[in-house]
């Protein structure tokens, strides 16, 4: 354990940051997962819907540091582009 007194907040701080992050990944996961599953089950409306949503998620992870720019922009593309080739 930490000694010094700055060292000490930095391991409260980066426990907050830690936790945080986790939630707003989790958050992603599962918005990414209804997108999967409304595909799965050949719902064009839901999926649609879903994806709204997720992409909104991402993009909210990216402002927040959570994740990279390009790896959203990807994530986003590989969904729509799955939608899109829906019945």
């Amino acid at each position: 354990m930490a000694n010094i007194k700055s060292a000490k907040k930095r391991v409260l701080i980066t426990e907050k940051r830690t936790a945080r992050n986790k939630a707003i990944r989790s958050k992603v996961k599962t918005s990414v997962k209804k997108v999967n599953a409304a595909i799965e089950a050949g719902d064009k409306a839901a999926a649609l819907e879903a994806l709204k949503l997720a992409t909104a998620e991402l993009d909210k992870a990216e402002t927040k540091g959570v994740y990279h720019k390009n790896m959203t922009a990807r994530k986003v593309s590989r969904l729509a582009k799955a939608v899109n080739q829906m019945d």
